[in-house]
């Protein structure tokens, strides 16, 4: 066994599985069980590095009335792991969460269990499920101590934390990926783990590889020369494929050829593998109560693979399924959307027709009538013809500021005070408690832009409708809730229910958009309160 470790580490696979293999049958499964499930642990990782996945897992299922025996919940652990990244091999991402998890249930140490989350998160990574891929991945970033016993451990397992969490970021777009990804880089360069560093190099082309095409090529062409002097095939397949989408003229010919001949190379040494193995099989059980149990064996394997073969085509079903009808949702939901978003701007056009009318047409007859029927060169005649002016345009630079464009931004709370503060005059003053202790950077688009419309209806409607000389507005965070206070003095009929007409009723229809809540202060005689509510 111990010779078969030695072959193991230093990378002669086939030769540690042959000692493995002789290990294993020399094993009494009633008493010597726990070398036994060692070996097999260790045949069935030499399957997986190979590429074997099928044989790689028939050799663990074999360990599993074992495992109940060994009191030691590391071996078990050592075989969940490994089922769990075969099936991950495998893209089967729900099996593969469901062994790690076993994993990271059972007594085992605290490095254990983080290397068992880390392999958790890069499933939710595969499913697309970023959020919960973070959930893991935030606090075990933050973690100082992953193993203690050993540093050059416990660095290896956190650069693959960092880089794990920079492709999460990656794969939703974030600019953050960047530099997890080169704090990840930095702790294997110091380490000198090739290993994991060639994925440090794969991921920074991947990330620059619209971006930058040149930069991501020079990270591929590290990743390719590494694989070449680590001989590892996969890894050294992985950076062909990016050399030949981030190269140009000549060099994608060259690329794409030394892929297609590394494809080939890698298939026919995987088949001459599994021959040595099945030959090493073959010689090292000749007595005739072991080819029985070979031959069940084989009938068990071709059950298995018959049995896959039903998932994989329930699999493909499902998938083709899924795709059809996924399909279909977005094409509802663009159609939806598109007649929603013009049935929102006949609405506008016609709330602006409307306000154009109401709120100009008179004003711009009478002035119009004014400066026809009165004599212009009097003093007091001009001055007035020249205040209604001013008041058209007022109105009409009000009415273009309502329909603006709002800036959702870092400027976001500066074009809100400054919204804000254009009702203010000298009859009416404004008081702002909260605006800049909101961190609006942190709030989405849409609701930002409803607060800005329902504060800017508020005032139009105060303006318009009461004659308030104080208004106060303040703004608060309650339980990961934004309230929002609203009070004016303008004078109303005492115990007078709020009507929702006009500016109010669009004021409720567009809290209600956001989820939100809203409540209306009906017992004050002397002012007008509202508040509204809705969630970050």
């Amino acid at each position: 066994m111990d010779k078969a470790d030695v072959l193991f580490d230093t990378y002669k696979f086939v030769n540690s599985y042959y000692y493995y293999n002789e290990a294993q049958l020399l094993c009494d499964t009633k008493t010597d069980y726990v070398d036994y499930v060692y070996a097999l642990t260790c045949m069935a990782s030499v399957e997986q590095t190979l590429g074997d996945y099928t044989a790689s897992e028939i050799l663990l299922t074999k360990t599993l009335p074992h495992l109940k025996k060994i009191k030691k919940p590391r071996f078990a652990a050592n075989v969940y792991s490994q089922f769990g990244a075969n099936y991950y091999y495998t893209y089967d991402y729900n099996n593969s969460l469901l062994y790690y998890t076993k994993a990271l249930h059972l007594k085992t140490s605290y490095y254990r269990k983080i290397v068992a989350l880390n392999s958790i998160s890069l499933n939710y990574l595969k499913q697309k499920k970023y959020k919960l891929a973070e959930s893991i991945l935030i606090p075990l970033s933050k973690l100082k101590v992953i193993y203690k016993k050993d540093p050059f451990i416990n660095d290896d397992e956190y650069s693959r934390i960092l880089d794990n969490l920079g492709l999460c970021y990656s794969e939703q777009g974030k600019p953050e990926a960047l530099d997890y990804y080169k704090r990840s880089l930095a702790i294997k360069l110091r380490l000198k783990e090739y290993n994991g560093l060639i994925y440090n190099y794969l991921h920074f082309a991947e990330y620059f590889q619209k971006s930058d095409p040149s930069l991501a090529k020079t990270y591929a062409l590290q990743a390719y020369e590494l694989s070449n002097k680590l001989n590892d095939n996969t890894t050294k397949l992985q950076s062909l494929k990016l050399l030949t989408k981030t190269s140009q003229g000549s060099d994608v010919k060259k690329y794409t050829l030394k892929f297609i001949q590394l494809a080939d190379s890698i298939t026919t040494l995987k088949k001459k593998s599994k021959k040595q193995f099945a030959r090493i099989k073959y010689y090292s059980s000749q007595d005739k109560s072991e080819n029985l149990q070979l031959k069940d064996e084989k009938v068990t394997n071709d059950l298995y693979l018959e049995r896959q073969k039903k998932r994989n085509i329930i699999s493909y079903i499902i998938i083709i399924f899924t795709v059809i009808f996924s399909l279909f949702l977005y094409l509802y939901l663009k159609l939806k959307g598109r007649k929603e978003k013009n049935e929102e701007i006949l609405k506008s056009e016609m709330r602006i027709s409307k306000k154009l009318h109401d709120e100009l047409a008179n004003d711009l007859y009478q002035t119009r009538a004014f400066a026809q029927n009165k004599d212009l060169e009097q003093n007091e005649n001009k001055e007035n013809l020249l205040n209604n002016l001013e008041a058209l345009y007022s109105k009409t630079r009000n009415i273009s500021k309502e329909n603006s464009l709002i800036p959702t931004n870092e400027f976001y709370h500066i074009a809100l005070k400054e919204m804000i503060s254009g009702f203010k005059t000298p009859n009416i003053n404004i008081l702002l408690n909260g605006l800049s202790e909101i961190l609006w950077n942190q709030i989405d688009k849409n609701k930002k832009i409803i607060i800005y419309r329902v504060l800017q209806e508020l005032f139009f409607n105060m303006k318009k409708h009461s004659d308030a000389t104080l208004v106060s507005v303040t703004f608060k965070i309650v339980n990961k809730n934004i309230v929002i206070g609203y009070t004016d003095n303008g004078v109303r009929e005492k115990n007078n229910p709020i009507i929702f007409k006009n500016g109010l009723q669009n004021v409720e229809s567009r809290i209600k958009t956001i989820n939100g809540t809203i409540i209306f202060d009906d017992h004050s005689q002397n002012s007008f309160k509202l508040s509204f509510t809705f969630p970050l």
